[in-house]
Order: structure tokens, then sequence, then C-alpha cells
């Protein structure tokens, strides 16, 4: 018997993220939610990356996704869509 899972995507908050290379007890506890979501077959999405090191520590995690201004400002719709038609990937 398969057991589905009604959340697929597990998401950090940025206030784990943001303070990335000051607090390391934040490291840990991002390492940790990351392999629980992976173990139990989720995705994760990382909020809140706004540089280049926390985007290498997160990728090197093995972090599915992540989202803030280290990838775009706000746009309005026509600009998001151009973005998402160009199919960036981190």
């Amino acid at each position: 018997m398969v057991l589905l899972h009604p959340i697929s995507v597990l998401k950090i908050d940025r206030s784990f993220v943001s303070p990335i290379d000051t607090n390391s007890n934040n490291l840990e506890i991002i390492e940790t939610i990351i392999t629980l979501a992976h173990k139990l077959g989720m995705d994760v999405t990382a909020e809140g990356v706004e540089i280049k090191e926390q985007l290498a520590f997160l990728k090197k995690l093995k972090c599915e996704y992540g989202q803030e201004y280290f990838f775009s400002r706000p746009l309005d719709k026509l600009r998001a869509l151009a973005l998402i038609m160009k199919n960036p990937q981190w």
C-alpha cells in the first residue's frame, strides 16, 4: 500500500535563511529540515535567498527551490510571465 502525502513541498521560512551567514544554529536547522523533507518524499523551497552564499549553501544541501530578491525583485504580471518563459534554473 502506497501512502500519499497531502503535502508535497515544505517551505523554509526566511527567518532561518536570511541570517544564514551569521548564525550557525540556522545552518543546522536548515540542514535538518531539508533532510527530513527529503526522507518524507517532499521537495523544499527556501524563502529569503538574497545572496550567492545562501544559494550555494542551499544547493549543496539539494534544496530544490528558492525564492526572494536574489532571483528577482517583485514583477508585474507581464514581466513575471516573461521570466517564467525563460525557465531560469538555479
